[in-house]
C-alpha cells in the first residue's frame, strides 16, 4: 500500500466529502494507522468498517453508501459483489494506474466500472491515480464544501485539491473523453 499522507487523505476524504450522507462505509484492503486516523475524522457521521474481501460477502443487500478499496484490484466478480451491497446512490473509490504508466489499465478500469455507475472519473494526486465511480453524486459538482473545509489536521487534502485532482493535461483529457463518464 502507498504509505503516505496524500494517498490516505485523498482515498478517505474525496469519496466521503462527495457522498451527501455516507452512513455506512467499508474500507477493504491494507490500511495503516494514518488511514484509520483519517477515517476517524468522519466517525460522527459515518460507521466505518475495515476488512478484507470477505467483508463484501458478509453484508446484506443495498446497505453500504461508500466502499474504498485501498490495494484491491477490481474485476467483474468484485464489482458484482459491490453492486449487490451498495445503495442506489452509493459510490466507490479505488487505486488504478496512471495514464502515463499504463493507460490501457486505466481505460479498462474506467470501462469496467462505467458499466455499473453513472459517473466514473479518474483523479490524480502526487504520483497516484485513482478512480471514483458513483451512482448519483458527482465528485466536483456535489462536493460537500462544509464538510471538506472543516476537516482539521490535514497535510494534503483540501476542497481545492479535491477539485483540482480531476484536472488532466489536454492530451490525457482528450484520450479519456468517451471513456471516463463525467
Amino acid at each position: 500500500m502507498k504509505d503516505n499522507n496524500a494517498f490516505n487523505e485523498m482515498m478517505v476524504h474525496l469519496p466521503l466529502c462527495t457522498h451527501k450522507e455516507a452512513s455506512n462505509v467499508l474500507i477493504i484492503g491494507t490500511t495503516n494507522e494514518d488511514m484509520r486516523n483519517q477515517t476517524a475524522k468522519h466517525n460522527k457521521t459515518s460507521n466505518i468498517e475495515f476488512g478484507d474481501l470477505s467483508l463484501l460477502t458478509s453484508k446484506n443487500e443495498k446497505i453500504i453508501d461508500v466502499i474504498i478499496l485501498t490495494d484491491v484490484k477490481i474485476d467483474e466478480l468484485l464489482l458484482a459483489n459491490i453492486e449487490r451491497i451498495l445503495k442506489n446512490d452509493g459510490l466507490i473509490a479505488f487505486a488504478s494506474k496512471a495514464f502515463s504508466r499504463d493507460e490501457d489499465q486505466l481505460f479498462a478500469d474506467l470501462k469496467l466500472v462505467g458499466t455499473k455507475f453513472w459517473i466514473a472519473m479518474p483523479f490524480k494526486f502526487g504520483h497516484n491515480t485513482s478512480i471514483i465511480a458513483s451512482k448519483r453524486y458527482h465528485p466536483t459538482a456535489d462536493i460537500n464544501l462544509q464538510r471538506a473545509d472543516l476537516l482539521d489536521g490535514l497535510d494534503y487534502y483540501s476542497a481545492e485539491i479535491h477539485n483540482a485532482s480531476f484536472v488532466f493535461p489536454a492530451a490525457e483529457f482528450r484520450a479519456l473523453t468517451g471513456i471516463a463518464k463525467r
